[in-house]
């Protein structure tokens, strides 16, 4: 069973033929806070050799908001999406953080301006603005998470007519999304998370969307900060979905584990056409 799981993950994979990849620069000039321009974040767009929706999914690779887990938490999870007819956005977002700033705010901005961006493509893209998502992994999933709940607080001061359009989204895929909890604001969690509040970095606002929850019950990055997250989801009335896969730990991201964790994407497509958004 294993090695089936294998074989056709690889055949996904390698037979996800895409259009072409292609680079965008996301800020007109220096991104907020920056002297120059010698950091520029991009989109990197990819798109399905056959569109079965016009949904899109924009993805935040991990990293500790130190570096950007860009394989197997970036490219791989777009030929998934691509190989299910699904245009994909990997965002390259400001590491590593920056003194003086919390740890998440220059990502926070560029995962704003990503959103816009892509939005602002819709019609050349092929996508439906109104059918936006994104998915992050670890602290990708913390800026998830942000971007997801907090839609309506600008994170930096506009700087040009792109930044009059929405940064909501419509659904939203926090993996194993870290420092969601105060126990581990900026590590693992000392507590396990057990007992601990969630961190006031989320609004929690009108646009929250629906989400799916990914996480292992042996991450150092407790499972609890999903569970709180889906919690809070409950008490608004926001649909949700939670899978926290036993004797799992952090970072799978898509490499193959060969076992029942390995099939993880594949619940979440299923969740994505549930919700109106997979084909």
């Amino acid at each position: 069973m294993k090695k089936t799981m294998f074989l056709l993950w690889a055949i996904l994979l390698t037979t996800a033929v895409v259009s072409g990849q292609e680079s965008y620069e996301i800020w007109n000039g220096p991104a907020p806070g920056e002297p120059d321009e010698t950091t520029r974040p991009t989109c990197e767009l990819y798109q399905p050799a056959e569109k079965k929706t016009d949904a899109c999914l924009i993805v935040f690779p991990g990293g500790g908001y130190h570096h950007l887990a860009v394989d197997h938490e970036g490219a791989q999870i777009a030929h998934f999406f691509t190989a299910h007819g699904m245009t994909t956005v990997v965002v390259k977002y400001r590491v590593p953080r920056r003194e003086g700033q919390p740890k998440h705010l220059p990502a926070w901005q560029d995962a704003q301006r990503a959103v816009r961006f892509v939005r602002s493509h819709a019609a050349e893209w092929g996508i439906n603005p109104d059918k936006m998502g994104v998915m992050g992994f670890s602290a990708g999933g913390h800026l998830t998470l942000m971007t997801a709940t907090t839609s309506l607080t600008n994170s930096y001061e506009p700087q040009d007519d792109l930044d009059k359009v929405s940064a909501s989204v419509q659904f939203a895929v926090p993996v194993y999304p870290a420092y969601v909890l105060e126990d581990g604001a900026d590590g693992v969690n000392s507590g396990k998370g057990n007992d601990s509040k969630m961190v006031k970095d989320f609004a929690f606002d009108a646009a929250t969307p629906p989400m799916c929850f990914i996480h292992g019950d042996e991450d150092g990055i407790s499972a609890m900060g999903s569970v709180a997250v889906y919690h809070q989801l409950r008490k608004m009335n926001i649909p949700g979905e939670l899978h926290i896969f036993s004797k799992t730990g952090h970072g799978f991201g898509a490499n193959v584990t060969g076992d029942h964790v390995g099939d993880w994407l594949n619940r979440v497509w299923a969740w994505m056409v549930a919700m109106g958004y997979g084909a």
